[in-house]
């Protein structure tokens, strides 16, 4: 059974046994009993305590082996050294899952490490699943089950919560009840030895009570898994999160708290961005945007209108729109013209449109209508203050009846209480979000924004191997093992360009001397004016020790700093190696960027940009990107900087070569891909004006935890690039050519065309039932994948001077690569040409390559032809019905 249907039966369980159940009032054990039998649970409730023959009038087991029923779940309460006994006592018994509420394990040290190493180790054995330890436990208000020690029971809803602070939970819980927001489930995760946030990701992800993804983060344990799941889930279900631990102070009280890494909270945003998942910084801001998202499309830009009875509200709100990074709506010329026409004479004529304290409801009705057809506007924001002459109801009643054709965002901010509490509940039936304050409002529709613009980045699927270059990678690794067979962990400046130079990254023209005789070759192999380094593997700050000088303009001057360098480098460092000299031509730039990359712990390398030189700390523009990186994304990593201004011309100024730039990002993202070697790069200056770019000085550190090991390609990165390594061509029986290659975003209108293709035998084969709608929603299902935890091949030909999708293959593996589902289907005018065949072989030679231990499908019991080619490939067919569970195990 696979951790979804594991975490099914958990989240739905039958039978329940509470491991330390208690009578003591005011223990965990009392409180979770009596939350369970009191909340109006329909399952059993065993309660387990060997010192009690009953708990609150019912029998008491001695240990869960003594049980008579099969348990779904287990909750375990009892001191951190009882633990391991307890989980194989469950894993014994066949228990399916386990809640660890206890305390008491790696956060504490040594001791509890040990701990948690006993009860994964059983875990393993019994193929159970462990949610904790060091959590409160889990409530799912549809099934009345509050199998925790919180001390209210949570609303049902459509929002599923997940927390790793437990103690955070009941202050949410006891907010939310107040608030009357619901949960469809509200999960306490704690220490997250076993299920992480991805599992829960993925499960929630495939809920159908389930709306939106809220989560309180500390820390990760595992980056990659929860990329993966955030990326395959946010475009349908809104991923929202607060990630605690952003200084240092909080991240080390985080660390403290769960036991586990924290890591750079500015590679945690650059992440997020990527995977599609919105961060807020408040937990009120957490139910805001998930409330909002349930209610309006989200914007497609971040230019609102906003529609006012007072002017101070409307100067808040702009404020807080250009702080958060908004933009106020230019009105159109036709919306300006007819609101002079209709508005009161001293309306404030521009946006925030201001319609007076006196306005009546069809003056507002009029504003927002304009508003919602003004191309130049994505969003309106309706603020209002409760005068005696306020039309609160009716006003409410026409803005939510007012048809709004082009799907804007539409939020509010009716500011007060009791007076306006009847206006408020008329706007939030009719589905337009409301607000205390117009600041919370705007803050909530630059989320909404923030997650239209982040779901941006999942279309991008950059290559492994980008067309428009080929670098020179044999001479890199040659190069690197070169350095590392001398027992190096850092590149020489001579070594760090040449490496650059490998992957057509500009570098300055430079020669290497190592005598004063030597300064000759200057003028015909670089050319005055020039800047001299010291070499030398064991001088990393050349700086410090007067290793450097600039401006050097004859043979005379080149000879004096030749000495000079010699001298001060011996004086600081006796013992070090010189290797010689650096000779480097000097050219002006205007700009001076730094381009860089740090290994992080959980993320794996990571890619700055930003405005460079020695002022790079004093004005900290720097933006943080991901690789593998396309154009796209090497663009969107340029545009969040202050410097991009001044890089794209400013006030007359010449602009510089943005293509270029972004070209530099994508071929120094390739070189981080290929090189898991790779610690740290520095390319700080990186020269620019609008003439061209090149690097002016570059350090590169290698990796000791990783040198002379085999890495699997890619391993060390968290976001899998385009598998072009799997494209191939086939000959069909025909003679014709397929090109077999794995699917990207953009074959959406191809996988489209091809469902028109199926018959309705071909439909039921490949799903079971007809497909009535080929919605958009399902294509982006099918199109965007990720391709770590799942493959699509497709079958392209050509026909008519087109292209046409003749068939896909698909493996989806679960989130440990365990096992596999396994479909295919190919369109009926390409069938019996022999493409499902290869397609079937080819997605079983992937699995094999990719270490997926079983393969497995669903196929109907009519389809003879399937089934004949799975059991000519060895799959073992059992017949449940009319469905067959075919299955292959893989060495």
């Amino acid at each position: 059974m696979g951790t979804f249907k594991k975490l099914k039966k958990l989240f739905n369980p039958h039978v329940i046994a509470v491991i330390g159940a208690s009578n003591e009032k005011g223990s965990v054990g009392y409180d979770v009993i009596m939350n369970l039998i009191g909340s109006g649970f329909e399952g059993i409730v065993y309660p387990v305590n060997n010192k009690r023959a009953s708990i609150q009038g019912v029998r008491a087991y001695p240990s869960v082996s003594e049980v008579p029923d099969k348990i779904d779940l287990a909750l375990i309460a009892t001191p951190a050294v009882t633990v391991p006994e307890i989980v194989r006592q469950c894993g014994e018994a066949g228990v399916n899952g386990i809640v660890i509420i206890s305390a008491g394990f790696s956060e504490s040290g040594k001791n509890g490490e040990e701990l948690v190493k006993q009860i994964m180790e059983y875990k393993r054995k019994y193929g159970m699943i462990i949610v904790g330890p060091n959590c409160l436990g889990f409530i799912k208000p549809s099934s009345h089950l509050n199998a925790s020690f919180a001390g209210k029971m949570a609303l049902p809803g459509k929002i599923a919560f997940i927390s790793q602070s437990g103690a955070l939970c009941t202050s949410i819980l006891d907010w939310s009840v107040k608030m009357n927001v619901g949960f469809s489930h509200f999960v306490s995760i704690g220490s997250m030895i076993d299920i992480g946030f991805h599992d829960l990701i993925d499960y929630f992800g495939q809920d159908p009570e389930t709306e939106s993804i809220i989560i309180y983060m500390e820390s990760l344990t595992d980056a990659r898994k929860f990329l993966s799941a955030a990326r395959a889930f946010s475009r349908s279900k809104p991923i929202i999160l607060l990630k605690a631990g952003k200084s240092k102070e909080g991240a080390k009280a985080a660390m403290s708290h769960t036991g586990s890494l924290t890591g750079n909270d500015a590679i945690f945003n650059a992440a997020f961005k990527r995977a599609g998942v919105i961060r807020v910084n408040t937990i009120e801001e957490l139910f805001n945007a998930a409330n909002a998202l349930s209610m309006q499309k989200r914007p497609e830009g971040r230019r609102l209108a906003v529609v006012t009875n007072a002017g101070g509200p409307g100067v808040i709100v702009t404020d807080s729109l250009i702080e958060n990074g908004g933009e106020m709506a230019k009105l159109s010329k036709e919306t300006m013209e007819i609101l002079n026409k209709v508005m009161p004479a001293a309306w404030s004529h521009g946006n925030p449109i201001d319609v007076l304290g006196d306005a009546k409801a069809e003056i507002y009705k009029t504003a927002v209508d304009l508003c919602l057809e003004d191309k130049n506007v994505d969003g309106i924001l309706l603020v209002l203050t409760p005068q005696a002459m306020t039309e609160l109801e009716e006003i409410a009643r026409e803005v939510v009846e007012l048809p709004n054709r082009y799907k804007k965002t539409i939020l509010a901010s009716w500011m007060g209480e009791d007076d306006v509490k009847e206006g408020v509940d008329i706007l939030k039936k009719g589905r337009i979000p409301c607000f205390r304050a117009p600041e919370d409002a705007v803050k909530t529709f630059m989320h909404m924004y923030n997650y239209s613009k982040n779901l941006e980045l999942l279309y991008e699927t950059p290559e492994t191997i980008p067309s428009a270059f080929q670098p020179e990678k044999e001479k890199a690794k040659k190069l690197i093992n070169h350095v590392l067979k001398e027992k190096r962990f850092m590149l020489k400046e001579n070594e760090a360009k040449e490496l650059l130079e490998l992957y057509h990254i500009p570098v300055i023209k430079n020669i290497v001397i190592s005598s004063e005789e030597e300064v000759t070759k200057i003028n015909n192999n670089v050319g005055y004016p020039v800047a001299m380094k010291i070499v030398s593997p064991d001088i990393l700050h050349k700086t410090d020790v007067g290793g450097v000088k600039l401006n050097i303009r004859s043979a005379g001057e080149a000879k004096k700093a030749f000495r000079e360098i010699m001298k001060n480098a011996r004086k600081s460092s006796p013992e070090v190696k010189i290797e010689g000299i650096l000779v480097e031509q000097m050219i002006p730039k205007k700009y001076e960027l730094i381009i860089g990359s740090e290994k992080d712990p959980l993320f794996g390398p990571s890619i700055c940009f930003g405005m460079g030189g020695v002022a790079v700390e004093v004005f900290n523009d720097i933006n943080i990107g991901l690789p593998p990186l396309n154009m796209a994304l090497a663009r969107r990593l340029i545009e969040d900087t202050k410097i991009y201004k001044l890089l794209k011309g400013y006030r007359g100024m010449e602009a510089v070569d943005i293509e270029a730039i972004q070209f530099l990002l994508y071929k120094f993202a390739y070189l981080l891909s290929d090189f898991p070697e790779i610690r740290d790069i520095e390319i700080n200056p990186f020269g620019i004006d609008a003439v061209g770019g090149t690097v002016l000085d570059a350090k590169v550190i290698l990796d000791k935890n990783v040198a002379g090991k085999k890495i699997e390609p890619y391993s060390h990165m968290v976001i899998s690039p385009y598998p072009s390594e799997y494209v191939i061509n086939f000959t069909m029986k025909d003679g014709r050519n397929a090109v077999l290659r794995p699917i990207r975003p953009e074959d959406e209108p191809m996988e489209e065309e091809m469902f028109t293709k199926f018959s309705e035998q071909t439909q039921r084969f490949r799903f079971f039932q007809l497909i009535k709608d080929i919605t958009h929603e399902l294509l982006i299902r099918y199109t965007q994948i990720d391709y770590y935890r799942e493959i699509a091949i497709i079958a392209e030909v050509g026909e008519k001077g087109g292209k046409k999708m003749a068939g896909v293959g698909r493996l989806i593996a679960d989130p440990y690569n365990d096992t596999a589902e396994f479909a295919i289907v190919v369109a009926d005018p390409w069938q019996f040409k022999g493409l499902g065949n290869k397609l079937t072989d080819y997605m079983l030679e992937i699995a094999r390559e990719r270490k997926t231990k079983k393969v497995y499908a669903s196929v109907l019991d009519e389809n003879v032809i399937m089934l004949h080619m799975l059991k000519k490939r060895g799959f073992k067919v059992t017949k449940n019905d009319r469905e067959c569970y075919c299955e292959l195990k893989l060495r």
